[in-house]
């Protein structure tokens, strides 16, 4: 299988430092929908809320139900795999500093037959408040529209 699925589409726009631009622009040229953004907090809700606020400004998903909670559960899941199944910041003295991405389009490259979906990747640095005391993490979410 040649082509990506829009998890690794995200998770490369998540994690590229360099020519991000230019692969942002080939899969825009394929119809995918992109939004790169950072977010940093001790309260899980303010990432959530960033993502969302981000999701809606760019048009990336719609005011109706089943894209809103589409984004939601992808976000959540996302979040639940970064933070390694507890869905908690600030509560356990830990806080998050990560860029996400949101990459909506169809599940598998160049196959519109495989549906809408949406997928939202956190990457960045999760630990303690002190500097120096974080290390990476990274979480995915994908859902269908």
């Amino acid at each position: 299988m040649n082509k990506r699925g829009i998890g690794k589409i995200a998770l490369l726009l998540a994690m590229d430092d360099g020519d991000m631009e230019n692969l942002k622009e080939f899969y825009e040229k394929k119809n995918y929908v992109i939004y790169r953004g950072q977010a940093g907090s001790m309260d899980a809700k303010k990432i959530v809320a960033a993502i969302e606020t981000a999701a809606s400004r760019e048009d990336i998903i719609r005011e109706n139900y089943h894209e809103e909670h589409a984004l939601y559960h992808a976000i959540i899941e996302a979040l639940s795999g970064y933070c390694r199944g507890q869905v908690m910041l600030g509560e356990v003295l830990r806080s998050a500093g990560l860029t996400f991405t949101i990459v909506r389009g169809t599940l598998i490259e160049d196959d519109p037959s495989s549906g809408n979906w949406i997928a939202v990747v956190l990457y960045g640095q999760i630990g303690s408040p002190r500097r120096g005391f974080e290390h990476e993490a990274v979480g995915m979410g994908i859902q269908p529209i």
